[in-house]
């Protein structure tokens, strides 16, 4: 038996694709794994949908408007609190502004070939090894 406490927190990262790259985003300093690469979102709020999260996340952090493609495999993992890394690939809706930094130091459009270059966050690791080598349905 576990007790609600002990359920992960749902957290959406975006995959946002555009011309064969994927941006992302590098932590502040001052963060929790302080600039470690990621895959830019964030919590989702109690009665919101995962998509509507991703959608609000991305307007907040990143000032631009995106719309999902579609979902990738859930993970688990396990920081101070265990959360449920919830990734979609995403692309910007065709009226969006540029991605800007609002939140991270940095943004980068990369190819899937530089992840391994860039020190990503523990729990994007099992995002890229999906979004890389997409796993046959069952």
């Amino acid at each position: 038996m576990s007790d609600a406490s002990s359920a992960p927190i749902p957290v959406v990262c975006a995959l946002i694709e555009r011309e064969g790259r994927v941006l992302i985003a590098q932590r502040p300093g001052h963060k929790h794994l302080p600039l470690k690469w990621e895959f830019p979102g964030g919590k989702v709020e109690p009665g919101e949908s995962a998509e509507a999260a991703i959608v609000r996340e991305i307007r907040e952090e990143l000032g631009c408007i995106i719309v999902v493609t579609r979902p990738l495999p859930r993970t688990t993992h396990a920081y101070a609190v265990t959360i449920e890394m919830i990734p979609f690939v995403c692309r910007l809706a065709p009226d969006s502004p540029e991605p800007r930094a609002l939140e991270h130091l940095d943004l980068r459009w990369v190819t899937p070939a530089e992840f391994p270059a860039f020190d990503l966050a523990p729990a994007d690791l099992p995002v890229v090894t999906s979004y890389t080598r997409p796993c046959p349905s069952p």
